[in-house]
């Protein structure tokens, strides 16, 4: 079975490495965009590919993170998508607070590719 992950990153070298990474999962479709509100926008496409788990940033323009998690969580459709965060974020409360609103993981600055790649692994079985 063919998976699709969506990456919400604004920085293009973050967001290549995590292309890289995820490309690495068998049956994997990488789909990327800039912003949170790029992301709501793909993921409510009728046309478009079924998400089947996302990895986010969360400082981000236009409509960050947080915010992206809190209105997925929000609609049932998008309840039990898998959410990794990766994130510079040094706030020793960051983790609690993504964790709360929903997400499944959360790697902070300077994350792993490859820890990155198994939790989402494990996340898509």
């Amino acid at each position: 079975m063919r998976h699709n992950i969506l990456i919400v990153e604004d920085t293009e070298t973050a967001a290549t490495t995590l292309e890289i990474a995820l490309q690495g999962i068998p049956d994997v479709s990488v789909f990327r965009v800039g912003d949170g509100v790029r992301a709501l926008e793909f993921l409510a496409a009728e046309s478009g590919p079924t998400v089947d788990a996302l990895v986010t940033d969360l400082e981000m323009p236009l409509l960050d993170g947080f915010e992206l998690i809190r209105r997925l969580r929000e609609q049932e459709r998008f309840a039990r998508l898998p959410i990794v965060v990766v994130s510079a974020d040094s706030n020793p409360r960051t983790s609690e607070r993504v964790l709360r609103l929903g997400a499944d993981a959360y790697f902070p600055k300077p994350w792993s590719p490859r820890q990155v790649q198994e939790k989402v692994q494990e996340l898509l079985r």
